[in-house]
C-alpha cells in the first residue's frame, strides 16, 4: 500500500502540473515540485514488494517492474528539476507530462490483475484509484502553490483557482463512483439479511465512514470554500482550508486503500 500511495501522490501532482497554466506561475515552484516527486519516487522504490500481505492480489506489476519504474521517475524528475532551475521551461514542461504519464499507466497496471481488467468491478477499481490520485494531488498540489504565494506575492490567481476547480472535479468523480461501486456490492458491505453474509464489520463501516467523509465530501466542500474565499484574492486564507483538505484526502484515502485491501471490493 506504502508504494501505491506514492505513486497515486506523485500521478495526481504530475497531472496538477499538466492542467495548470504553467507561464502563469514562477519556474521555484516546479523545481520544489519535482524534488517531491523524486523523494516519492525513492519511497515507491525502496518499499515495492516489502509492505505486502501474503493473501494480497497479485497485479499486473511485479515488484521488480515497480522498482524500475520508481528509478525511472525519480531520474526524470530529477532532470525536469535541473531543466526548472536553468528556467528551460519548455523542457521542464515536457518531463512533467512524461513523469504524468508513465505514473497514471503505472498506477493502472499496479492496482488491477489481467483477469480483473475484463470485469466492471475491475475496471471501477482502477478509476477509482484515478479520481483518488487526482484528489490528492489536486490537495496537496494546490496547498503547496498556495504557500508559493509568499514567495511570489504578484504571481496571478488564475493558477490556484484552476488547481481548486480540478479538486472539485475530481472529489465529485470519486464519490460518483463510491455511489456506483455501493450499488453494486451493497449486499456484500452490509449484508442481505442471511447468517451467511452478515456484511463487513464494525471496523469496515468505520473506515467506510472515514473514507466518504474525509476522502472526498471533504475536499469537495474544502473546493467550495476555496472557491469562495478566492473571490476576495485572499491566497493564504485559502492555502489554510486546502491544508485541512490535504488532511481529508490523506485520511480518506488511507482509509480507503485498508477497506479495498480487506474486503477486494472497488469502494
Amino acid at each position: 500500500m506504502l508504494t501505491q500511495f506514492a505513486i497515486r501522490l506523485i500521478c495526481g501532482l504530475s497531472v496538477v502540473w499538466c492542467v495548470m497554466p504553467r507561464a502563469q506561475v514562477t519556474s521555484g515552484f516546479f523545481r520544489i515540485q519535482m524534488l517531491v516527486t523524486l523523494g516519492l519516487s525513492a519511497l515507491a522504490g525502496i518499499s515495492a514488494g516489502h509492505f505486502m500481505g501474503d493473501d494480497a492480489a497479485p497485479t499486473l506489476l511485479s515488484p521488480l517492474a515497480l522498482q524500475v519504474v520508481a528509478g525511472t521517475l525519480g531520474l526524470l524528475s530529477f532532470i525536469g528539476s535541473v531543466a526548472w532551475t536553468l528556467e528551460r521551461r519548455s523542457g521542464g514542461g515536457r518531463f512533467g507530462f512524461a513523469i504524468a504519464a508513465i505514473s497514471t499507466v503505472t498506477l493502472i497496471l499496479n492496482c488491477v490483475s489481467q483477469k480483473s481488467l475484463s470485469t466492471l468491478a475491475g475496471n471501477l477499481y482502477w478509476l477509482s484509484e484515478l479520481a483518488t490520485a487526482g484528489v490528492s494531488g489536486a490537495a496537496v498540489g494546490g496547498m503547496l502553490l498556495g504557500h508559493w504565494y509568499l514567495t511570489a506575492p504578484t504571481m496571478s490567481t488564475s493558477p490556484l483557482n484552476r488547481v481548486n476547480v480540478w479538486l472539485g472535479f475530481w472529489a465529485g468523480l470519486r464519490l460518483l463512483l463510491a455511489i456506483v461501486a455501493m450499488a453494486m456490492f451493497h449486499a456484500a458491505v452490509f449484508g442481505d439479511g442471511t447468517s451467511s453474509n452478515s456484511g463487513a464489520s464494525s471496523t469496515h463501516l468505520v473506515w467506510l465512514s472515514l473514507q466518504w467523509l474525509c476522502g472526498m465530501l471533504g475536499p469537495l466542500a474544502c473546493s467550495v470554500m476555496v472557491q469562495r474565499i478566492m473571490k476576495y484574492r485572499n491566497t493564504q486564507s485559502a492555502t489554510g482550508v486546502l491544508f485541512v483538505g490535504v488532511i481529508f484526502a490523506f485520511l480518506g484515502e488511507m482509509a480507503g486503500a485498508l477497506l479495498r485491501n480487506e474486503l477486494q471490493l472497488p469502494l
